[in-house]
């Protein structure tokens, strides 16, 4: 299989890439110097590439940042994703395209809402995930429209070595191997009761294959893996995993204005189509990632990124 993957040196697209390799595929990853929402730009480009599948993983992704650019994230993430589509229909074959959008689309659910399932409404709660809902969209419209073999995929939180201190376990990973470094007895956090579904970035590109391969299209599917876990606890393992204790130090800077308190997905929908399961422990993943920050240099600067 050929396949194409749209923000393909990102931290989910290098894991894909590697998997799709390992599976014997042909991979052609873009990136930056590619806008996918500039459609004159993008028709070459997916036309040399003449993918089986498209895994269109291009998209402004911070939660927090979407609040400072929230026309961009719509640019990107919506118009993107329009003209993704558009280019892959000019093909022939006409290839599979995954479409990423993410669980924050269901938006601030309650516990008798859990566990979320593809059916539970979309509600939207910050300028990202409603980018996201647009997107899908956009995306079964394709589907239903042209006939076009698209399916949608919904993330809930995946981690794992090479992600980007922006996001929450890499962030605390990062400040806990300079705390190392440098002797520190804090480490600066943000919300800590916000619970999260958390799936190793390894086992979330393995269902992107199988969905590729074996899903309905015109479905929408979670990839998750049908547990919560509280930043709180998250912080705990990553201390005891380092071997550290340190004093927690809020910092209402790493506070978003908006958070969803619980997110847990229903993985049945995949499960039933592929017979997917998440296969790595919480903690082997946590642990890869103080590794990885740990054998990073010393950063520079004020370290940054939502706790």
């Amino acid at each position: 299989m050929r396949a194409l993957i749209t923000g393909g040196r990102g931290f989910v697209g290098r894991w894909l890439a590697e998997h799709l390799t390992a599976e014997g595929d042909e991979v052609v990853a873009i990136d930056i110097e590619t806008d996918v929402a500039d459609q004159d730009a993008l028709d070459p480009v997916v036309a040399e590439a003449a993918p089986d599948a498209v895994y269109h993983l291009a998209a402004r992704t911070h939660v927090g940042e979407s609040w400072q650019s929230p026309a961009e994230v719509l640019r990107v993430n919506v118009l993107g994703t329009a003209a993704v589509l558009a280019a892959a229909r000019r093909l022939d074959p006409v290839p599979t395209v995954l479409v990423v959008s993410s669980a924050e689309v269901y938006g601030i659910v309650t516990p008798d809402d859990l566990p979320l399932a593809e059916t539970a409404p979309v509600a939207s709660a910050t300028p990202y995930a409603a980018s996201k809902a647009a997107a899908e969209q956009v995306a079964l419209q394709a589907w239903r429209g042209y006939g076009q073999p698209v399916l949608v995929v919904r993330p809930f939180n995946h981690i794992g070595p090479g992600q980007a201190p922006t996001f929450a376990v890499p962030a605390l990973a990062r400040r806990i191997a300079e705390a190392r470094r440098t002797g520190a007895s804090t480490l600066t956090v943000g919300t800590l009761t916000t619970r999260r579904d958390f799936t190793d970035v390894r086992d979330v590109v393995q269902a992107y294959r199988l969905l590729v391969t074996g899903g309905e299209p015109g479905t929408v599917y979670n990839v998750c893996s049908g547990r919560d876990v509280a930043i709180a606890d998250l912080v705990d393992r990553m201390l005891s995993l380092a071997g550290m204790s340190l004093t927690l130090e809020p910092d209402p800077a790493l506070v978003r204005p908006v958070d969803v308190p619980v997110l847990r997905g229903d993985p049945s929908r995949l499960e039933a189509a592929t017979g997917w399961k998440p296969q790595l422990d919480l903690d082997d993943t946590l642990r890869d990632v103080l590794d990885d920050w740990a054998s990073r240099p010393p950063a520079g600067g004020r370290l940054s990124g939502p706790g």
